[in-house]
């Protein structure tokens, strides 16, 4: 039987505003590799042009009304009223460990709706804006959660503020599946996963109920909808981060022995996000780390003593990659990053005379979003430090000097 995903946004808008609406459907079949999936736009007025950025590998078969191919580009001239265009979407999907990230099976699917409907641009006056559906057929036994508010009829409602372009984005779990739910500090939070493999939810949920509420005073632009998707092997053994979601292995323990903890490390992930430049993916792993351990220590989940073994043996892994101005932030650099920003948290409330700390810098880089820069952070640390940190030298961060 076909799977189908369909969301509405009711938005109050002006009336200079013009609206057009975006009908998203895709087929899935449960066993198969490719999802089947169709675009409709339709509206008194529509962009003159929407251009989508696909992943060759992935997206296939393009084809509908005034649709040109041009090389990663699907350049889609919408005529009047109404325009289609469809193509084929691959979902297995292997990361270099050879587990996958994205997966079809009888029972169930795990994906990023953000990757099977990819980045669409759109060329149209300011005040025409877009309200999305998503709509969601699957068989009599299936259910299909994304982190979006469902409406009477069962359909999510997209939302992506700022955006005159909407389309889904985040994890999507569909099947046979289990979930619990709960509020949490105003935040709908949502564990999922296929049934009959024993997952956590309840323990995920009470795990949640005492940090994520301390999270969320660093970080205030957290979602008001949370979706955690949990699963087992083959999917990757780890944890990965997406808008208002993420995915994370059933295996991984919501507290390492080394006291950190993967949840918390992809939900500020979600709750900052943010993504570095070339040189800056250190600064946006070194925080999702430290905060993971400033957020057990803060709530009582570990002592004084242990959150300060944690940063021994952090520093110890760090020294194996003193280097972390790099594109990619690798274990040993994270664990580097997470000890420097501690440094730099001691070193603004030295010179603040305690009047200011590092929550004051990420809690204004999650306000922004988007992308960091080292500059950025720096300007940022030393407005709260009301002075130059030494540890933003770049010979420092090169693993050149000490501080």
């Amino acid at each position: 039987m076909a799977l189908f995903l369909s969301i509405f946004i009711p938005v109050a808008h002006s009336a200079a505003e013009s609206i057009y609406d975006v009908r998203y459907e895709v087929e899935l079949k449960p066993g198969e590799d490719f999802a089947h999936v169709r675009i409709a736009v339709s509206g008194d007025a529509l962009p003159s042009q929407l251009t989508l950025h696909l992943n060759p590998e992935r997206h296939s078969k393009i084809a509908g009304d005034s649709v040109t191919l041009d090389g990663d580009k699907a350049i889609w001239k919408p005529g009047k009223d109404h325009s289609e265009i469809e193509y084929r979407f691959k979902i297995d999907e292997k990361k270099s460990s050879g587990n996958y990230d994205s997966l079809m099976t009888e029972k169930w699917t795990i994906l990023r709706s953000d990757k099977l409907i990819p980045p669409i641009s759109a060329r149209a006056p300011k005040s025409l804006q877009s309200r999305a559906t998503l709509q969601v057929n699957t068989p009599e036994n299936w259910n299909t959660l994304a982190p979006y508010a469902k409406d009477d009829n069962g359909n999510f409602q997209l939302k992506d503020p700022g955006r005159r372009f909407i389309r889904p984005k985040g994890w999507m779990i569909s099947g046979r599946i289990g979930s619990r739910q709960d509020i949490i500090d105003g935040t709908d939070t949502v564990i999922a996963g296929p049934l009959g493999i024993g997952l956590r939810r309840q323990d995920t949920l009470a795990f949640l109920g005492w940090t994520l509420p301390e999270l969320k005073k660093v970080f205030p632009e957290f979602p008001n909808k949370l979706l955690i998707v949990m699963a087992d092997d083959p999917m990757w053994r780890g944890g990965l981060s997406g808008t208002r979601s993420l995915f994370m292995h059933a295996d991984r323990p919501l507290i390492s022995g080394n006291r950190t903890s993967s949840m918390l490390h992809e939900l500020v992930h979600v709750g900052t996000g943010i993504r570095g430049d070339q040189e800056s993916d250190w600064i946006v792993e070194g925080i999702a780390e430290y905060y993971s351990l400033e957020t057990l220590r803060r709530t009582g989940g570990i002592s004084e003593r242990r959150y300060q073994e944690a940063l021994e043996e952090l520093a110890e892994w760090g020294e194996e990659s003193p280097n972390l101005l790099v594109k990619r932030s690798s274990g040993p650099i994270t664990a580097r990053a997470t000890v420097v920003l501690h440094q730099i948290d001691q070193q603004i409330q030295k010179s603040s005379r305690g009047k200011r700390n590092l929550d004051e810098v990420v809690t204004a880089l999650a306000a922004e979003r988007g992308e960091i820069t080292l500059e950025k952070f720096r300007k940022l640390v030393e407005q709260a430090a009301g002075e130059p940190v030494p540890q933003l030298d770049r010979t420092f961060l090169t693993g050149k000097k000490k501080p």
